[in-house]
């Protein structure tokens, strides 16, 4: 994977937190530790996304189409 150079600012606080966290080995060096916290950040905007997107669909309408999708192919699922 490329990776690109790039400048941020931080307070020392939260530097001082992210030094904390290379010095106890949980990460290898700064760069890594803030790759993971953008990352995670990102990975929760998305499923927050897709939380707020489900939340728009409408339960009965799409227990119905499971339904219809079930009946349609019910003799192919195992029995249990």
């Amino acid at each position: 994977m490329s990776t690109a150079k790039i400048t941020i600012s931080f307070s020392k606080d939260l530097l001082n937190s992210v030094d904390l966290l290379v010095q106890s080995r949980m990460f290898s060096s700064r760069s890594q530790a803030i790759q993971a916290a953008v990352q995670e950040k990102i990975n929760r905007v998305r499923k927050t996304r897709l939380a707020t997107e489900c939340a728009k669909l409408d339960a009965a309408e799409e227990g119905a189409l499971a339904a219809l999708g079930h009946a349609a192919d019910g003799d192919l699922w195992p029995e249990y």
